[in-house]
Parts: C-alpha cells; structure tokens; sequence
C-alpha cells in the first residue's frame, strides 16, 4: 500500500517506522477473517484493514474525527491480524502509532479522560493492593462493573504454600529431608511480579516459585520494579510506559551484572509480551538501547521453562492429573509472542488431561488489559462468546497464563478459572 506522509510526520522516527510497516499491507484482508470486532461489528473500520488505512490517512495529514479515534480505541491490539497477515504486517506498532497520532489532534470527553487516568495511575499504584483488599471484602455489595474486576474467595485457589521468609518449623523440616529431596538450585531466574497480579491474584506468583524451586530453580525479585510498561502504552500513555520500561531495566542491571541470572521471567503472558518489546520500544534512546536490547534478549514467559520442567517434576506429582481441563492461551501468548501449544502439550505430558477449544480457540476472550473497562460491551460480548466455546469441552477447571483472562473469564462462569502453574503447583502439594 502505498503512502505519502505528510511534512510533520516524513522525517519522524515513527512516521518512517508508520509508512514502512503500511507499504508492507497488500490490502488482501485475511485480517479481517480473524479480527474479533470485525466479527461482531461487521464494520470495514473495525478491523485491521480499515484500521490501517485510518491511519495512513492521518499520517498524510487528512484530517481525523472522535469517529476515527473511536475505531482505533475498539481494537483490542489482540494482534490476531499479525498471526494471519501473510505480509508480516506488524500492525501492534502501527496502531500504537497511529492511536498517539490521533489522540494529538483529537480531544476526549473529559469523563473518558478521567476514567484512563484513573485506570493507568491507579493499577500501578502502591495503593491498589489496599484498594483490592478492600474490595475483596466490599465484593458482595459492589455494583456488578465493579464486582466483576474483583476476584472472589473462591474455595478452588490454593493457600500460600512458599512464603518468601520459610518459618522455623519449615527450616526443620526442611533439614530433616534427604539430600535427595531438597530441591539444588542450579539455575537462577529474575521474576517480574508487575503491577496487578499482586494485588488482585497473588497466588499465582507463589505458585511459580514453589514449582520453580521443586524444579532446582531459584526466584529472585528486583526492588524498585513495577508495571512492565504496557498499561500505560496502550493507554497511550506511550511516555509513561517508557518510564516504567527505564526503571525496571535500572533495578535488574546490577543483578544482570553480577552474572548468573539465565532469564527474565513473568507469569503473567501479557507482561513477558512487554519485556520481549523493551529493545524495539527504547531503540531511539541512546542511554538505554543496549540495556533495553540486553534485557529483551533475556526476556521469557513463564511456560517456556516447561520443556525443562517436566523431566523434573514428572515424579513429584501427588495426584490431580485426571481433572479434566481445557486451556485458553491468551493472545499475548499465542499471537503476541507466538508460543502456541506448549502448555497443553507439557502438560499432558506429566500426565494432565488438558485440551483446547475446538472452535475459535485463536479468538481473544476480551479482556485485553484495560480494555474490558473502557470497552465494557464488547468486552463482554467476547467473554460470553469464549466461555460458550470453552462449555462445550464440559471441562473441571479453565487454565490460562494471564491474570487479566483469568479473571475477565471467572466473572462469567462458575467453573473455576486460574492459572496453569496453581494448576500444576496442586498437583505437586
């Protein structure tokens, strides 16, 4: 496709970066076929396609309206499109640019600017663990919007098994264990905790580190981090997620330095995605490039230890294999990072009975990070859609690799939804 850029826009490192990925768009529309608001929309502006060309209007200086703010707002940055595009379209950056692009020239309602600055200062604060807390224990007289983006007490989740500071009694049990079943930790990994998970579904970081260490691994944390960058960025906040971005790499470097760090991992999909990105997002800056680059190169999910984990843990499972689950691969995972398959293939091979949906499993389920509160309707739509696909497998549990998922998933069914590592840590208890 080709595009003139407009003077503004024609020597911007983002406006090269903008016509170079357009001019990759060949215009065919297999996007479309797989975009989950074209789907319910039927609208040629609410897919990929249109979106594109949206955007090269914008950046040839056309002008832009709250109606094309508003199409590029109902994408989901699910990156489906990039999975089918067979031009290698990468549209994730391109909508980032375009959405910045946009909202320069075109002011929001100021109840919509309350609600994103609420959304991007709030989640990343220190506050929110209290705020969360408290919602826990408010959750039954909250109203539904609200009560939705609280997790409950659900009986299914497992208590904290591996505090950070082991008791007196643990360190006693611990000595009275044979050599051979005291885990040796050969391997070292940084974990990201981020922002939300923490706070709204803390045992999910527990978990990994109990089966990280039962594995011979060990967990280290990083003071001073925080969000990975991505709420912030796609609240097109793009300066603020680049602050978060700088401050984390400033808290893993000295770790990095010391040496024997293999990885940086997260448990949360969607923020394993963002470090993966921290090279491309700080390129253009000269004081963090290398560092940026050093720590992307160093980036992975949680489930790409699965290969490695299996021999190890193969003969500590203490039963809970025959639950019958079925996997939802969110699609930070599946398209973003392109790792498809592996959990559900790991899995059943230490023995668990997990499979996918046979229908529309590369759809996103709607949560989308922030997006099931600013897109509530769709979000919503898409929720119920996913959960209907996944009822027809008559599953036990819902497994899936993002706090953001999961908890969008729970608060449309009673079937217990929680991450694959709680899943398998069960299993080893």
């Amino acid at each position: 496709m080709q595009t003139h850029l407009s003077p503004e826009f024609s020597e911007t490192a983002e406006g090269k970066e903008a016509a170079a990925i357009v001019r990759k768009c060949v215009h065919c529309g297999f996007c479309n076929a797989t975009c989950p608001t074209y789907q319910l929309l039927g609208d040629e502006l609410d897919g990929p396609r249109g979106r594109i060309y949206l955007i090269k209007q914008a950046l040839e200086g056309a002008e832009v309206t709250r109606s094309t703010q508003q199409h590029l707002d109902r994408c989901l940055t699910c990156l489906n499109c990039q999975t089918t595009c067979p031009s290698g379209v990468e549209y994730g950056h391109l909508i980032d640019i375009g959405r910045r692009v946009v909202d320069a020239r075109v002011a929001r309602p100021a109840a919509e600017r309350a609600v994103r600055w609420a959304l991007k200062e709030g989640l990343t604060s220190p506050l929110f663990a209290t705020a969360m807390w408290l919602g826990k224990a408010l959750r039954p007289i909250l109203p539904k919007v609200l009560r939705n983006k609280v997790p409950a007490r659900a009986p299914h989740r497992a208590t904290a098994r591996m505090p950070s500071q082991p008791t007196q009694s643990q360190l006693v049990q611990s000595q009275r264990q044979s050599p051979s079943e005291r885990p040796s930790h050969t391997r070292t990994v940084l974990m990201l905790q981020g922002c939300v998970q923490p706070a709204m579904l803390p045992n999910i970081d527990r978990a990994t580190e109990r089966v990280l260490d039962m594995a011979g691994i060990r967990t280290l944390h990083a003071a001073g981090t925080g969000c990975c960058g991505a709420l912030r960025t796609h609240l097109n906040d793009s300066q603020g997620g680049l602050r978060d971005m700088r401050r984390n790499i400033d808290a893993w470097m000295p770790m990095l330095d010391t040496g024997g760090v293999e990885a940086i991992i997260s448990s949360a999909s969607a923020c394993s995605l963002s470090i993966k990105e921290y090279g491309h997002a700080l390129a253009g800056d000269s004081a963090y490039a290398g560092k940026a680059a050093r720590v992307s190169a160093l980036a992975r999910d949680l489930s790409e230890l699965l290969p490695q984990l299996v021999p190890a843990l193969k003969d500590r499972l203490r039963g809970g294999t025959e639950k019958r689950a079925v996997f939802h691969a969110p699609c930070t995972l599946q398209h973003g990072q392109r790792l498809r398959g592996g959990v559900q293939t790991h899995l059943r091979e230490l023995g668990f009975d997990v499979t996918v949906a046979g229908e529309e499993s590369h759809l996103c389920c709607g949560s989308a990070g922030a997006y099931s509160i600013v897109q509530p309707k769709l979000a919503m739509q898409l929720r119920d859609r996913k959960l209907g696909n996944l009822a027809k497998l008559e599953p036990q549990y819902i497994l899936s690799a993002n706090v953001g998922c999961i908890q969008h998933l729970q608060s449309g069914t009673s079937t217990p939804v929680m991450h694959w590592i709680e899943f398998l840590e069960e299993a080893l208890a």
